[in-house]
């Protein structure tokens, strides 16, 4: 997923998929680490995807740029 498309999220919806791509990584580095990952580029893949997304809700505290779902006040 691109920034832009991350940035085309609501905050909870981000949120969420920060949660389920940190289980994600646990999962692919437990599956590497017993030699059953098939591909073991999608471990960094997925770290970088989990960078965007921090990066994101960063961008949005820090109120540099505003999520498109967010309601400006």
């Amino acid at each position: 997923m691109k920034a832009s498309e991350i940035r085309e999220l609501n905050i909870d919806e981000v949120r969420q998929q920060l949660d389920e791509r940190e289980e994600e990584l646990a999962n692919l580095k437990l599956r590497l680490a017993t030699h059953q990952l098939e591909n073991p580029l999608t471990v960094p893949a997925t770290r970088r995807e989990i960078a965007r997304l921090k990066t994101v809700l960063r961008e949005h505290e820090l109120e540099i740029r505003s999520l498109s779902g967010q309601a400006n006040a």
